[in-house]
């Protein structure tokens, strides 16, 4: 479980992104990249990070589903996954 200022931050990232998006894109198409540096950093879409939404991990996470590798694996095996069948994991 990751802690939640972790989350917080990432929140913060996500409407930092969002709201500096349509400046950005319009800085870069203008080619003014002292205007885009002088923009804060956490505003760049490269800074965000994937998490699980069921558990906030960063890592293992599986993009289609949105969640990480081991709560794919759970909800597979709880047949909450169509499609997805049992091998030998």
């Amino acid at each position: 479980m990751a802690k939640e200022s972790m989350k917080a931050r990432e929140v913060k990232r996500a409407k930092l992104v969002e709201k500096y998006a349509e400046k950005r894109a319009q800085l870069k198409k203008d080619g003014d990249f002292e205007a885009l540096q002088a923009l804060p950093k956490n505003s760049s879409p490269v800074r965000m990070h994937n998490r699980c939404k069921l558990t906030g991990r960063p890592k293992g996470y599986i993009r289609q589903f949105g969640v990480s590798r081991i709560q794919f694996r759970e909800m597979a095996s709880n047949g909450l996954i169509p499609g997805v069948k049992k091998a030998s994991w």
